[in-house]
């Protein structure tokens, strides 16, 4: 039998807040180090620099809701520019690793400044480490902690700014002094946290219907109170007299001046879990990039791997590490702002400029002009960091190199035969179930991840009891929280094997199996939504052998199905 290659559909349901609190977790964070940095290069006159840098960020916001309209099925670089060049998408793609190593190691470092903890490095390190060893288990409630902080920082943010209010009139502004080559490069050094929206870019494949609407709606607010409020702040801690130098530690040093040091306090702590939410982020997307190109063979398929709780483990293991080792070798703030810099920037020039020359693509008027515009001034940018800053130079090509090295041996692998028993299943989405199910009429639902003969053996014994002779079986195959993942999605070779000799094994004791395979994060959610889409009464699966500290981190799967689950589904587990 030829071989069949299913590709599902993944399910779109990431609404405009969950993005727009993943993207505050990037731009939010940015008020943290950026108005220190700005005053640390500018003193006084360092209002207008952010300003600048305010302006920037809004006009990048506005072109990215233009990339999310025009690639509804991904509009982050990797995906976007797929469209004009493999060779090009690919080191954009790199050009993003280096920015998610580096925002990784920078956040880390500035959490621990915010702690006021000695030797933030040390620190930094041991909580990448620890982040790192918590998602090899795939943790899945990472997204609403940083809803909740991310809340509670924009809060603490507009308490901070009303208490400034009164002192505004008393600040020292002065304009920018020297040539125009030096405040260029003084603007350069500030360019920073930009990386959010091609976060949120990736996630349009995952974004609710209409996706326009979706991706306005959650880069709308966020740019906003990020422009407006880091300016704001920028012109306030102008008014502090006597301000030398606080680079780490800016927005508490606000806090203690215009409120009181208990408030200095609170902004640290809010701030350094802001940061620490970031790390987990960048360590996410790391993961998450890797996984895609591997499953794309850009890279060797061994970053595609998958733990038994569904996270790429090499992937996630050069995600931790070479934060680490950045900040071994460099744990300046303005250094690593530098190196940040030239990833992020680089990547997003690539998907500018690349949308902007596409001319196969319906775009108005002023709407490639914006994107001619933000990519003739990022690619300055681009190119005055690569003159100016030797080190994030030669950042940037070990990474591209690297990488570029990789994907030469991931296309020199063959890859291994599937097995020929695979070639014989078939599996189907749960929409492809539910229409045949006038021909294999079922009650029961079987969700499984290995072969258990005990599960298998009585759900075959209750369909005969049942008077019925078909039965669904349900493998729910774990993954990363990838938003570079395409739309549609092949089945792993495991899944394919598991599902054809569970399915063999019913059709041994006479009962027709019907195998849907599903992808996600969240497999009790996931299983709840089968049995309600194929309206089945009783749902099987076998004890848990997951541990308590695993399912406290990763969810339970049990727990997640009872509360799920329609009300007159049994949910019946097996020893």
């Amino acid at each position: 039998m030829a071989l069949l290659i299913k590709k599902v559909e993944r399910p779109r349901d990431l609404k405009w807040f969950q993005a727009g609190a993943m993207l505050y977790g990037d731009w939010g964070t940015s008020k943290a180090y950026v108005l220190g940095i700005a005053f640390t290069l500018c003193g006084h006159a360092s209002w207008f620099f952010l300003g600048l840098m305010s302006l920037l960020t809004a006009l990048v916001g506005i072109c990215y809701m233009i990339i999310c309209r025009m690639y509804p099925d991904g509009g982050g670089v990797y995906s976007s520019v797929k469209h004009r060049s493999q060779n090009l998408a690919v080191i954009g793609a790199f050009l993003l690793i280096a920015d998610y190593v580096v925002t990784a190691s920078l956040s880390a470092l500035s959490a621990f400044q915010y702690f006021n903890f000695p030797h933030p490095e040390i620190w930094a390190i041991g909580s990448i480490l620890t982040i790192g060893a918590i998602n090899y288990v795939g943790p899945t409630k990472g997204g609403s902690i940083a809803v909740v902080i991310g809340l509670f920082a924009s809060v603490t943010a507009a308490v901070l700014f009303i208490f400034t209010l009164p002192h505004l009139p008393h600040v020292e502004l002065t304009l920018p002094r020297g040539g125009w080559s030096t405040n260029w490069s003084r603007f350069v050094g500030i360019v920073l946290a930009l990386s959010g929206v091609e976060a949120v870019a990736n996630m349009t494949g995952i974004m609710e219907h209409p996706v326009e609407k979706t991706s306005k709606r959650a880069i709308w607010p966020v740019l906003l109170e990020v422009s407006i409020l880091t300016f704001l702040l920028g012109i306030a801690m102008n008014a502090i007299p006597g301000l030398t130098s606080h680079t780490e530690d800016m927005l508490r040093a606000l806090g203690s001046y215009y409120i009181g040091p208990w408030y200095g306090q609170i902004i640290s702590v809010v701030f350094a879990l802001l940061l620490l939410s970031a790390v987990n982020t960048a360590v996410s997307d790391l993961v998450s990039i890797q996984f895609a190109m591997a499953r794309d063979r850009e890279l060797p398929a061994v970053f595609a791997r998958l733990n038994s709780f569904g996270m790429p483990a090499l992937a996630l293991v050069v995600a931790t590490v070479v934060p680490v080792l950045v900040l071994i070798f460099e744990h300046n703030l303005l250094h690593l702002a530098s190196l940040y810099a030239i990833g992020v920037v680089g990547a997003i020039t690539l998907n500018l400029g690349s949308s902007a020359t596409n001319f196969n693509i319906e775009l108005k008027t002023w709407e490639r002009a914006l994107l001619f515009v933000a990519t003739g001034i990022l690619l300055l940018i681009e190119i005055t960091i690569a003159f100016e800053k030797h080190n994030a130079l030669l950042f940037a090509l070990t990474i591209l190199g690297t990488g570029l090295v990789l994907r030469f041996a991931a296309r020199a692998v063959v890859p291994i035969p599937i097995p020929e028993m695979v070639r014989s299943i078939n599996v189907l989405t749960v929409s492809e179930a539910k229409e045949i199910a006038p021909l294999y009429k079922s009650s029961s639902l079987v969700a499984f991840r290995s072969i258990n003969p005990f599960l298998l053996e009585e759900a075959a014994l209750r369909v005969k009891a049942k008077g019925e002779n078909s039965i669904y079986l349900v493998y729910v195959e774990e993954s990363p929280p990838s938003r570079e993942l395409p739309t549609e999605i092949e089945p792993s070779l495991k899944s394919l094997e598991l599902l054809g000799e569970a399915q063999q094994e019913l059709e041994k004791k006479g009962i027709t199996a019907v195998p849907v395979w599903r992808l996600g994060e969240d497999p009790g959610k996931l299983i709840a939504e089968a049995a309600r889409e194929l309206e089945v009464n009783t749902v099987m699966i076998g004890a848990t052998r997951r541990s308590a500290l695993v399912n406290l981190l990763r969810g339970d799967v049990l727990r997640t199905l009872t509360k799920r689950l329609p009300q007159k589904c049994r949910l019946v587990i097996s020893g």
